[in-house]
């Protein structure tokens, strides 16, 4: 499916205003983690504006394509990303990590539309989404499957059984992002516990592997794409990502895993995101 360079610059747009959202999220609650958030807003834009099959209006809709955060500490970005798509109020956002919000430090099914399971164990998001497709596959439904998990969460041995199954049952309707930041809560992940080679190991397991730039919306659209065409397997996007994504501060710092900035650091954090949207001359304001 082509995309238009309009529709580029509009999702482009929209990945800058959910990091610029998430920024002021991060201060407004005191808590959360800034960096994988930040990294995986182009993934989450591709997604919830381009790919998946959903509808605000009607979140438990039937046919909908499924999507679940298995690394679920990076909820803020996928927070931002449900109210931007008209899932509840923008200015709700703000709530994150307070007494009583909907808006929890780890995703709460059924207290948010659009949330399609609980998080917080890492390695359970991705069973979920397994036996989410498995089960659309017996019920001879045609909707999709979408998960991401975190390079980190592969410390995890379910995340494995569950690539195992997935791989055995043929799940060519399911559609896993591998965030590979290359850090984790203590640092890098080849220095705590060495995965490479990554592909490989994903192909020796049955899976499609595309390794995509995951800050690249075009790229990412074109991988989403193409695994809708893969129809003897699941399919692997491992997407390269930047953490901290857009903050200079914040890029590449394992310290931001689980950090967020306080009023000063907010405050250069968003003038680093409003730069980018200068220099890259993007199309401001809503799509029509």
């Amino acid at each position: 499916m082509d995309v238009t360079e309009k529709e580029i610059a509009f999702l482009e747009n929209k990945a800058d205003q959910i990091r610029e959202d998430i920024i002021k999220m991060l201060l407004e609650a005191g808590s959360g983690h800034s960096a994988g958030s930040l990294g995986t807003a182009d993934i989450f834009t591709a997604l919830y504006f381009h790919v998946m099959k959903h509808d605000p209006k009607n979140p438990d809709w039937e046919e909908r394509d499924r999507f679940v955060l298995s690394n679920a500490h990076i909820c803020p970005v996928l927070y931002a990303t449900l109210a931007h798509a008209g899932y509840f109020p923008k200015e709700e956002m703000m709530t994150l990590r307070k007494l009583g919000s909907r808006l929890q430090g780890h995703p709460h099914r059924g207290m948010l539309p659009g949330l399609e399971a609980s998080g917080g164990s890492l390695g359970q998001g991705i069973s979920i989404a397994v036996g989410m497709a498995l089960a659309n596959k017996l019920d001879g439904k045609r909707s999709r499957v979408y998960c991401m998990v975190g390079d980190g969460e592969e410390d995890e041995g379910q995340v494995w059984e569950a690539f195992l199954l997935a791989g055995k049952n043929r799940l060519n309707n399911l559609a896993v992002v591998v965030d590979r930041n290359n850090i984790q809560q203590d640092g890098f992940t080849e220095d705590i516990m060495p995965m490479e080679p990554l592909k490989g190991k994903y192909e020796m397991f049955g899976w499609h592997v595309l390794e995509v730039d995951g800050n690249d919306i075009r790229s990412l659209i074109g991988a989403f794409e193409e695994a809708k065409e893969i129809f003897e397997k699941p399919t692997m996007l491992l997407a390269h990502t930047i953490p901290g994504k857009g903050v200079d501060f914040m890029e590449f710092k394992p310290e931001w895993h689980g950090k967020p900035p306080d009023k000063e650091e907010a405050k250069k954090a968003l003038e680093d995101l409003e730069q980018i949207k200068t220099l890259g001359g993007r199309i401001i304001g809503e799509h029509q």
